[in-house]
């Protein structure tokens, strides 16, 4: 991307700033001048503006969990691929949980790096292999860089969970931890409900999330001093006790539990096999809503890519999950700010501040100097494709179907460039 003048572009510049229109100058993917100064800056060097319309430049989004397996040879995604997509999302951080080859529950194993400006913090492992059996080195994990300490898939056993929180390891960095009993899901993995009797699917109860995360919440109370995470809150009934706690960690919900549910999604599309489980209508409309008062404090991608040998096995013998950056901002765009009235800082409030308060890092802000912003056109209409911006996951939801909203530049890949020339 060579020096270009933004004309009178939507400009979201960080947190609790009003969004207002204004001149950007923008070269090699920098940010080299922001109002009068870039208009001034832009004759003088003879460079013709070009229109913005209803673009929007805001800071790059802030993921605060997904996964990465086998990031130097995976056949589902490595390391160049995911940060390579995720980048060309929008999102200039992720956050990787600790599940890997080598899982990331020892100071040797949180070595992954990515090139500036694209963030990669590691969540360090709360437990050994995230077995539960045993806790990890959480001083030495802390020491090493971990931005904090996670348990993905199921909540741990109490006794383990609560010496763990309560020997003061954790210092002040987060503890994300799922609110998931997997003995209580009854092998199901779509939430009881009408839609789902009626397709016969296997039902989890809300009892597998309600449950585990009344513990939670009992030692949120009892251990005010650890900043206690929940990842993944998939039910109205878990909205219902997160807003009635005294004391409510802060929380984060997957973005696909708010756009699909048991009632609209295709019986044969991609998205019906997820932890925590894919929730009915009325889960989804609480999520929507305890994330537009605050009581979910952020949206995760949580991107767990299959290859596609994996992806061929029936159903309910692969692994769960969903993967993909690429289609977050321009669903969340269609279902919040199109169709429910959101403001564009209210999406990115869910979508990037947020995030990155949870991962207890600086809110994004725009600045001269700045490489970690992304130019989104919310009218752009797109088919996503196998192409070079895509991840290598199997498992993507929306095949062939037609998006409305698409990233068409950011300072992390200067060489993207989508807009009209």
């Amino acid at each position: 991307m060579t020096a270009q003048l933004l004309k009178d572009v939507q400009l979201l510049q960080g947190p609790a700033q009003p969004l207002q229109r204004s001149d950007v100058l923008i070269e090699q993917g920098v940010i080299t001048a922001i109002g009068t100064g870039a208009g001034a800056e832009a004759t003088r060097r003879g460079l013709l503006p070009r229109p913005a319309g209803s673009w929007l430049l805001a800071p790059a989004l802030v993921d605060p969990h997904s996964v990465l397996e086998e990031p130097e040879d995976g056949r589902a995604e490595t390391l160049g691929s995911l940060v390579r997509s995720a980048a060309a999302a929008g999102y200039g951080t992720v956050a990787l949980l600790p599940r890997a080859r080598n899982w990331r529950d020892r100071p040797e194993c949180l070595r992954l790096r990515a090139e500036p400006p694209f963030e990669l913090p590691l969540w360090g492992g709360f437990s050994l292999g995230g077995r539960g059996d045993d806790l990890s080195a959480h001083a030495d994990l802390l020491a090493a860089g971990a931005l904090g300490l996670a348990e993905e898939g199921e909540l741990p056993p109490l006794p383990l969970l609560e010496r763990g929180l309560s020997i003061g390891e954790c210092a002040d960095r987060p503890v994300l931890l799922a609110p998931r009993n997997a003995s209580l899901d009854h092998g199901g993995f779509v939430r009881e409900g009408v839609e789902a009797l009626r397709a016969g699917w296997p039902l989890d109860p809300p009892l597998s999330e309600t449950i585990p995360l009344q513990n939670l919440l009992a030692l949120a109370a009892s251990l005010p001093e650890v900043r206690l995470r929940l990842a993944n809150l998939s039910t109205a009934a878990g909205v219902q006790l997160l807003r009635a706690a005294e004391t409510a960690p802060m929380a984060t919900v997957c973005w696909w539990h708010l756009v699909a549910d048991s009632g609209s999604l295709d019986p044969v599309a991609e998205g019906w096999r997820l932890v925590p489980s894919l929730g009915t209508p009325a889960d989804r409309r609480a999520l929507v809503e305890a994330l537009a008062d605050g009581v979910i404090s952020a949206v995760a991608v949580h991107h767990q890519p299959l290859d596609p040998e994996e992806q061929l096995l029936p159903l309910d013998q692969r692994r769960p999950g969903l993967a993909g950056h690429r289609y977050v901002l321009p669903l969340l765009w269609q279902q919040l700010v199109r169709e429910q009235g959101w403001s564009a800082a209210a999406l990115w409030e869910a979508l990037c501040w947020g995030p990155a308060r949870l991962l207890a890092l600086e809110p994004p802000a725009l600045a001269v100097g700045s490489r970690r912003w992304i130019l989104f056109d919310p009218d752009q209409e797109w088919t996503p494709r196998a192409d070079g911006e895509a991840s290598k996951a199997a498992n993507q939801p929306l095949a062939g179907e037609r998006l409305r909203g698409q990233v068409l530049a950011t300072g992390l890949l200067p060489e993207l460039w989508l807009g009209p020339h």
